[in-house]
């Protein structure tokens, strides 16, 4: 069979691999972006190369290991992605003047849509929305890349430990080192997942709907009653992060270009296994412009994180419009 015969062969049996491997792209850079065109890489070199797989492991695993060496190359010349919450400062005062810092490479969230998922088990869509969270995600930036690498191989994949050595170039008492130590790291920065509600019960729905409502309607004290005491808010490029029902009223109150009910129009979506929302703001012609992405965590008392994304380019990973027509 020639060289040309092989390779494709190759698209039909990688392709069903992509969207995982863009989940996996995903948790090792923090960037939906970056996902994306370390997926096409891996792609380009899997391509090059199959003429020479010789099947020793799966297609699945050895597009894997592509994909990691892939992204921890990457990673070399880049530096973590944060959120405001992860540099270390203390909750800001609403009330104050908002500080950008629009060259940080944030974390990005990602749309389910983009990653699909085709297990039937409930038990396995669970867990593949686990390791997508926010949270999560925010605390694999502060890993060094390679320990991230052993702590998503090891602990999302299930990969043996001698498998992860073998591909890192390690021994296996260092990746089990490693996963000791990242795991300790992980325990710190995210929250226990018994502090995340699914929003599928009535009540969690109810809350999400008031949530939007409360939006839309410029109701800010009803809005206000929806937090837990302790919920935080965040939003990138903005390097504050605001903390306690009143501060976030405040802080929405203060700038928040909104003037009424009305002024904002919400569309629900699902990013990074959470509810989401996709905000509008409407403009003087009545239309409304994409305006900012939040993606809420809800705690068993209410909702207790919302991120803000203010990079209207990720309303087309979301399959959403810039604009909403007049009347909408």
């Amino acid at each position: 069979m020639t060289e040309g015969a092989v390779q494709e062969d190759f698209a039909p049996l990688a392709e069903p691999y992509r969207r995982e491997l863009l989940a996996h792209c995903y948790r090792m850079s923090g960037s939906v972006h970056d996902a994306e065109d370390l997926v096409q890489e891996v792609y380009l070199k899997a391509w090059r190369a199959y003429e020479k797989f010789e099947g020793r492991s799966s297609l699945r695993t050895w597009l894997y290991r592509i994909a990691t060496t892939t992204c921890l190359t990457a990673l070399e010349s880049k530096g973590k992605r944060p959120l405001p919450t992860g540099l270390g400062a203390p909750s800001s005062d609403p009330a104050g003047e908002l500080v950008e810092q629009g060259e940080v490479p944030w974390l990005e969230p990602i749309p389910d849509a983009l990653l699909g998922t085709a297990a039937s088990d409930p038990a396995v869509v669970a867990t593949s929305r686990e390791s997508i969270r926010l949270a999560l995600i925010a605390a694999l930036q502060f890993l060094p890349p390679k320990q991230r690498a052993v702590l998503i191989l090891r602990e999302v994949l299930a990969w043996p430990a001698a498998e992860v050595a073998e591909l890192l170039g390690i021994s296996t008492a260092a990746v089990n080192s490693a996963l000791q130590r990242a795991r300790a790291q992980i325990d710190q920065a995210a929250p226990a997942e018994d502090a995340v509600v699914e929003p599928v019960a009535p009540d969690q729905r109810e809350l999400l709907d008031k949530y939007m409502a409360a939006f839309e309607t410029y109701d800010m004290a009803a809005l206000k009653e929806l937090f837990t005491q302790d919920a935080v808010w965040e939003m990138p490029p903005f390097v504050g992060w605001y903390q306690g029902p009143d501060a976030i009223r405040t802080l929405i109150e203060n700038n928040c270009p909104a003037n009424g009910p009305g002024d904002m129009k919400l569309i629900p979506t699902v990013s990074n296994g959470q509810p989401a929302f996709a905000m509008y703001m409407r403009d003087p012609d009545g239309g409304y412009s994409a305006f900012q992405l939040q993606v809420v965590s809800l705690g068993p008392s209410g909702i207790g994180h919302v991120t803000v994304f203010f990079d209207v380019s990720l309303f087309g990973k979301f399959g959403l419009p810039e604009t909403l027509p007049v009347g909408s």
